[in-house]
């Protein structure tokens, strides 16, 4: 017969040779069957989507502002109480001692046998024989009983179940998030039940099967759930949609450059709640008992009202708050939710350049892309405008009205005039000529204009001719300005004549990833004049949008000398245009004064990093204003003994605790007192720490919370 390739030697043949007798032999054991391995679930290299299925199943309960969503377990709003720990043992140690006294007592006699009643009013007489197994079982069944029940009663009173809670293994052990269970197909997001209950089963079996194997990722669930919502909004078919996710699948409606992913990220995402988080709420008094222990994020729905950092140089803005943004943001553009234009020094930790579709670097011979100095716009009043804010935002203070309108007209009556001849705007090198008023220029605007019979726009020159010679015309301080961008580092860009590749804020129609580098090593003037050109052409391009629902944002990393009258007015306007933008500046002394309050009061997220000085704190603690508090006072009264027997029991106390015997008495009160105070955030904030205070534009508010940005 058949075996498995191996018999034994002894007593398989017809005439077995015989043996000696020896000692007992242990059988051997018969080999085992080599074991097959199971058979893999999928083939060798095949992506895996487990990890994706248990990312997108993860519960994200609705919380407070700024808390971080994802798998986050809600606290009560106020702190229980807590028994201190010497006082909990202490009390668990004498109900322990009163329990076994009581059982003691019990068990003895010494508080009669009327505890015995129910066992002998229960049993019947022939259990009651002395020494039976069945007597003795149940007897000591019910001493079984009274114990536990003793044990029972003094546990409640001596809190051993917050003894374990608080010490035992529940403390010991590490919460370890485990498998997410898959809930049920109607509510799986990873099922696609919104297609499914549109119509668009295939669509939703396919993005399910492509989620089960591994081959989306979270930013094509968020892309692809984004052109689901332009199709309920109907600005895309139904078919359409369907058509691209099944011939594409996970793949489908890609963002214009074709990533699907950054290369690197630093920070943690989710795009499900559309949240990048950049720390945790201390375990400090001052913190709401909500907020302790809880990830800090931000998102679209708070930057949306803006955001300012103020904190020294190495404090962590850029590494802790404007690189993590700037990765969110750069997702979020990637899944078709954002803009995002990211302003900072050449060098700067902003990302890879990879990261970006457009990088401008302004001074570098190398940047594929210039700057359009006009922001795109064909309008030469509303050039003027934006122009104006960028050349003089910073001097208005000096000049009568406090704005830019009278740079702006000298502007404009220039700008329009050279348009009409030119067909363009002028370059740097030619409006600086013409704000000097060189006569070359200007005779060749006013024959152009003559030509073309623009009789209105060569009045305007005219006007412009006549202010030349006036003391304090604006033209000169124009012109000086201009002339630092008139260098030869800067000979390259901000060309009109169509022959670069300029890049203008009118793309953030689109969602479009820029990085603009501005040379502010050797050019530091002409750096910050730049940060305001961007910010202005930001401010009036947003506003004109059509689709809102495409977030823009602007993340300046260093706003010094970029903040004006006319920047504050806009940033009060971005939060209906869906927008916002992120400052950070150093120290508020790079505001002008009577800016800082319009400019804390404009902001809804404002944030104070460790360093801060005590006039820049006294700002943040102004704007937060104060809160009613608790407070308690503490008066400890000497006992006098008249007695003996009091005096002997004071001097027994004395040496026992090194303290005479005092009487303790508490007055609560409520007084009304600074969140922040200056000294506090200029002294009390650690290092690797903010305080930072949240507003959504929903109109829910954070109070100013203690955030560990390392967390």
């Amino acid at each position: 017969m058949d075996g498995d390739g191996t018999r034994d030697a002894r007593g398989t043949h017809a005439n077995p040779v015989p043996r000696p007798a020896g000692p007992p032999e242990v059988p051997a054991k018969p080999p085992e069957a080599p074991t097959v391995p199971p058979r893999p679930a999928r083939a060798p290299g095949a992506p895996d989507g487990s990890a994706f299925l248990t990312w997108l199943r993860t519960p994200r309960p609705q919380a407070l502002p700024g808390v971080w969503r994802f798998g986050h377990r809600p606290r009560p709003e106020e702190e229980p109480e807590r028994v201190p720990g010497r006082q909990l043992l202490s009390g668990a140690v004498i109900a322990f001692l009163v329990g076994w006294l009581i059982w003691s007592l019990l068990w003895n006699g010494y508080l009669g046998g009327w505890w015995l009643l129910p066992l002998y009013a229960m049993i019947p007489d022939s259990w009651a024989e002395p020494h039976s197994f069945t007597s003795v079982v149940v007897v000591y069944a019910y001493y079984v009983l009274i114990a536990g029940i003793i044990m029972v009663g003094v546990g409640r009173l001596g809190r051993w179940s917050e003894i374990w809670r608080r010490y035992g293994p529940p403390a010991w052990r590490r919460a370890v998030p485990g498998a997410v269970p898959a809930p049920a197909p109607e509510e799986d997001p990873a099922a696609w039940p919104a297609l499914r209950a549109a119509g668009a089963h295939d669509a939703a079996e396919r993005l399910a099967a492509d989620a089960r194997s591994g081959l989306m990722r979270d930013v094509d669930h968020a892309r692809i759930d984004r052109a689901w919502q332009g199709v309920q909004r109907g600005r895309h078919s139904l078919a359409t949609f369907t058509g691209a996710v099944l011939s594409q699948g996970a793949g489908a409606c890609p963002h214009p450059s074709g990533a699907r992913d950054l290369p690197v990220r630093q920070a943690r995402h989710d795009l499900v709640t559309g949240q990048v988080r950049i720390g945790t709420a201390a375990d400090d008094a001052r913190n709401p008992y909500a907020y302790r222990g809880a990830g800090l994020a931000l998102g679209p729905d708070l930057l949306g009202t803006s955001l300012l950092a103020v904190g020294p140089a190495g404090s962590g803005k850029t590494g802790s708050l404007v690189r993590p943004l700037a990765e969110s943001l750069c997702l979020h553009a990637l899944a078709g939710r954002a803009a995002v234009v990211v302003v900072g020094a050449a060098g700067a930790d902003l990302g890879p350049a990879d990261a970006y579709d457009v990088v401008v670097r302004i001074g570098h011979p190398d940047s594929v892309y210039d700057l359009d100095l006009y922001g795109g716009t064909t309008d030469p009043d509303e050039a003027a405008v934006v122009l104006a804010e960028a050349l003089v935002g910073d001097l208005t203070e000096q000049h009568q009205g406090g704005d830019t309108r009278r740079s702006t007209t000298v502007l404009a009556q220039l700008l329009g005039p050279f348009r009409a001849v030119h067909g363009r705007f002028p370059g740097v090198p030619e409006l600086r000529q013409l704000l000097e008023g060189a006569p070359g220029p200007l005779a060749e605007l006013r024959e152009g204009l003559r030509a073309a019979g623009q009789e209105s726009l060569l009045r305007e020159l005219d006007a412009r001719e006549r202010q030349l010679d006036r003391p304090g015309d604006l033209g000169g301080v124009l012109a000086d300005r201009v002339a630092l961008l008139d260098r030869p580092a800067f000979a390259p860009f901000f060309d009109t004549s169509g022959q670069s590749r300029p890049f203008s804020l009118k793309a953030l129609d689109h969602p479009v990833r820029v990085r603009i580098d501005l040379p502010q090593r050797g050019h530091a003037d002409a750096s910050r004049m730049l940060a305001r050109l961007v910010l202005a052409q930001f401010t009036a391009s947003v506003s004109v949008r059509e689709d809102r629902s495409l977030f823009a944002c602007l993340v300046l990393d260093d706003a010094s000398g970029v903040v004006t009258p006319e920047a504050v007015r806009g940033v009060q306007r971005l939060r209906s245009a869906g927008a916002g933008v992120v400052l950070t500046l150093r120290t508020l002394d790079d505001v002008p004064r009577p800016l800082r309050g319009p400019l804390l009061g404009a902001i809804g997220c404002r944030m104070a990093l460790s360093g801060l000085t005590p006039w820049d704190g006294q700002d943040f603690a102004e704007v937060w204003g104060k809160e009613w508090t608790e407070a308690r006072d503490v008066t400890d009264r000497q006992i006098i003994a008249e007695t003996p027997a009091g005096k002997a029991v004071h001097m027994l106390r004395r040496v026992i605790t090194g303290k005479a015997p005092t009487a303790r008495a508490v007055t609560v009160r409520q007084v009304e007192r600074e969140r922040w105070s200056a000294s506090e955030l200029a002294h009390a904030v650690p290092a690797g720490h903010a305080v930072l205070s949240l507003t959504s534009v929903k109109g829910e508010h954070a109070p100013p919370l203690l955030v560990d940005l390392r967390g």
